[in-house]
């Protein structure tokens, strides 16, 4: 506790700045009606950020003695910020001469630098200034990204004081965007002794409620009732006008409202039997998602087990809408206990998520939504490739004779008709067999008993461009090298996730390169996000994950973020959030819902590129 004193007292003394050259507040000089400068300036106002950096860079090198040479070189840095470029951007700051530098350029600075990751730099930059001259909007703005820049330095009690500083001046920052922007820090980076500490230092000033808040929160979240209670009401003697009440309010009703729902979540998953396995691996990755994201109004995870049962799932949906008073449910995750939970939820009229592929559970009730990869999803995302990227429109189909080889023929045989293509041949196949030979032939249009030398000497192109096939990466390294024989090496193949499989290119390399296929999840993805929780995951629990854990986390990661809305109060409200819910950045896609509840996914492409299988989205 004393260390942490300490320090915060050296930087109250820094905070009022020492004298530097940059510190000086000149005033960007005026255009003195030069005009190109005028319209150059008139560009950026509008928009038009490549009119106005020619026009700028034009003048930066006609005119390097111009007394406006500084404000041109300040004007092409905040169009490269504009443009997501800060090394650019940093660069033309620099060109500046040492005496032109205001608390503009300055602060435009430690911003560039923060964002090129140089917390460092930044951070010992802003506190080397003398600000007493500055106005109170540069103030505090100093302020807010010196708290940043501590943040990035994982130094949370220096940049709440800071972001204290900041409440206290006048800026663009209104009063509540601070307060957000502190509840934000209380929430991701103190824990129960920090916060506590924060009451302490902050005695009587904003930050202080908003640590009981949180104390509050996470007390009622660890069932802690009375320590809930306790913190809450000291929570609501905050003064008249903290903007925060309402939420203070919410919190103290909750503990003596017995009719009051719960900031919790129903969680559904075979955690036993059969199933086991699977539940494990998707409950893996909720508590991944209640780790990161952390909502300012902590949610409560209750897990069931459902076995696998129908009957059992219903029961435990009861439960959990009348005694638990959750605000929705996640799961289930098989079919037999999604039926089950599905009727029930419709009953209670309560929210529920489920991840089960089983057919036709959302049609059935307002209140079901699904996240999960579906063969509609497959499809549509095959079709979308192969006719607008490729434009196609003549296709095969080979499929096995299994419900789910049928029903993933069927989809593509309609999507390709009501977009307009053309299917030339289909066939199917026990999944017994190990020689594909007849069916291949039909596909090629050869007489299927003829002997091989006569199929092979026939020169004719394939009749159509590509081929779908619905089925696992064991029966295609069985199939590809015979489509290859019988003259089908140059159609484009195409398949669902069970090809995104290694085992694949292991046996069948050369005979499925080009192919494309898609999936709900790609380990290897460049996407920062999903790397992120690869990451994550692996340093959680020294292995990879699979597809199952990235649906757990976004499935709860969907709901976590819809429940940090403090407007979302009622199992209505988190109805219509879900509903309303568009591009969800998820690690297995995109998600929005559609108008019946199903997920609607940008699913991943991949396709096999030199013998090694890659994303092309």
């Amino acid at each position: 506790m004393q260390l942490k004193i300490v320090s915060l007292a050296l930087l109250m003394m820094l905070s009022v700045g020492v004298p530097s050259v940059l510190s000086q507040p000149l005033e960007t000089p005026a255009p003195q009606n030069n005009i190109v400068i005028q319209r150059a300036l008139d560009h950026y106002r509008a928009g038009k950020l490549n009119e106005a950096t020619g026009l700028l860079r034009g003048f930066v090198i006609s005119q390097p003695d111009s007394d406006l040479i500084n404000q041109a070189y300040y004007y092409l840095a905040r169009i490269h910020t504009d443009l997501n470029d800060p090394a650019t951007a940093i660069d033309y700051l620099a060109k500046m001469t040492e005496e032109a530098h205001n608390p503009a350029s300055i602060l435009l600075q430690s911003e560039l630098l923060l964002q090129m990751g140089d917390a460092v730099r930044a951070v010992d930059q802003l506190l080397q200034l003398d600000t007493q001259k500055w106005a109170l909007p540069e103030r505090q703005k100093r302020y807010i990204t010196l708290a940043e820049g501590l943040i990035a330095l994982e130094e949370p009690h220096k940049a709440l004081y800071f972001y204290q500083q900041a409440l206290l001046v006048e800026g663009e920052e209104s009063p509540r965007e601070v307060l957000t922007r502190i509840y934000t820090l209380l929430s991701d980076r103190f824990d129960e002794d920090d916060l506590a500490e924060a009451v302490f230092m902050y005695s009587n000033k904003p930050v202080a409620y908003l640590a009981m808040l949180q104390l509050g929160w996470r007390a009622l979240a660890a069932n802690q009732r009375e320590l809930a209670q306790e913190w809450a009401s000291a929570a609501i003697a905050a003064p008249a006008g903290f903007a925060y009440s309402e939420e203070a309010l919410s919190l103290l009703s909750q503990l003596t409202d017995p009719t009051q729902l719960q900031r919790a979540i129903g969680v559904l998953l075979p955690l036993s039997g059969r199933y086991a396995a699977f539940g494990q691996r998707v409950k893996r990755g909720m508590e991944l998602a209640q780790e990161t994201f952390r909502p300012h109004i902590p949610v409560r995870f209750i897990f069931r087990d459902t076995v696998g049962d129908e009957n059992i799932a219903a029961q435990q949906v009861a439960e959990l809408a009348i005694s638990d008073r959750v605000m929705g449910i996640a799961g289930p995750l098989v079919g037999n206990a999604a039926l089950g939970a599905v009727k029930r939820a419709n009953q209670e009229r309560i929210p529920l998520l489920t991840m089960s592929q089983k057919e036709g559970l959302t049609a059935s009730s307002l209140y079901v939504f699904r996240n999960a990869l579906t063969p509609e999803l497959q499809v549509r995302a095959l079709f979308n490739y192969a006719m607008e990227e490729r434009g196609f429109s003549k296709f095969g189909i080979m499929s096995p004779q299994t419900r789910q080889g049928e029903n993933f023929a069927m989809l593509f045989r309609e999507e390709v008709i009501r977009r307009g293509g053309e299917i030339i041949a289909e066939q199917s196949y026990l999944t017994t067999q190990t020689d594909f030979r007849h069916q291949v032939r039909l596909l090629r249009g050869l007489n299927p008993n003829a002997p091989d030398e006569e199929d092979t000497r026939k020169k004719r192109p394939p009749p159509f461009e590509a081929l779908f096939l619905p089925d696992d990466a064991a029966h295609i390294s069985l199939i590809a090298p015979q489509l290859a024989f019988y003259g089908l090496e140059r159609v484009q193949l195409l398949g669902p996730n069970g090809w995104n499989d290694a085992e694949l290119l292991r046996q069948t390399r050369q005979f499925v390169e080009g192919a494309v296929f898609a999936d709900g999840f790609y380990l290897h993805s460049d996407y920062p996000f999903v790397r992120e929780f690869v990451e994550h995951y692996f340093r959680q629990y020294a292995e990879e994950p699979t597809v199952l854990e990235a649906q757990g986390y976004d499935t709860a990661g969907i709901l976590l973020t819809l429940l940090n809305d403090p407007r979302v109060r009622s199992r209505e409200d988190l109805r219509r959030a879900l509903t309303q819910l568009q591009g969800y950045p998820g690690v297995t896609g995109a998600t929005r819902f559609d108008f019946i509840g199903e997920a609607d996914k940008i699913l991943f492409l991949l396709q096999v590129q030199k013998g090694k299988i890659v994303q092309i989205n």
